[in-house]
């Protein structure tokens, strides 16, 4: 089984830290780990106009990350409330 690199952006690690809750930062914690095995896991939705930038929903708030398949990495770029998820890229 390949399993793949899974890097945070520092931004990323802030966003995280400053969750609401535990409970939430748990979950998304979880969610980020299980990305090593499965990068598009059925829940993961393509972002529209972009090659390989993807988003998993948590609640109202969005795991945004990035896949390179011919390295075996995915970048987790923002971890964000739905509102402030996809400005800026």
């Amino acid at each position: 089984m390949v399993s793949y690199s899974v890097k945070i952006k520092n931004s990323a690690q802030k966003e995280i830290r400053k969750l609401p809750s535990k409970e939430l930062r748990d979950k998304i914690i979880e969610i980020i780990d299980d990305l090593y095995i499965n990068p598009v896991p059925d829940e993961a939705k393509k972002i529209k106009g972009s090659n390989n930038i993807y988003r998993i929903r948590q609640g109202t708030y969005r795991i945004v990350y990035q896949i390179y398949k011919n390295e075996l990495l995915v970048i987790v770029i923002r971890v964000r409330h739905r509102k402030d998820a996809y400005r800026g890229y």
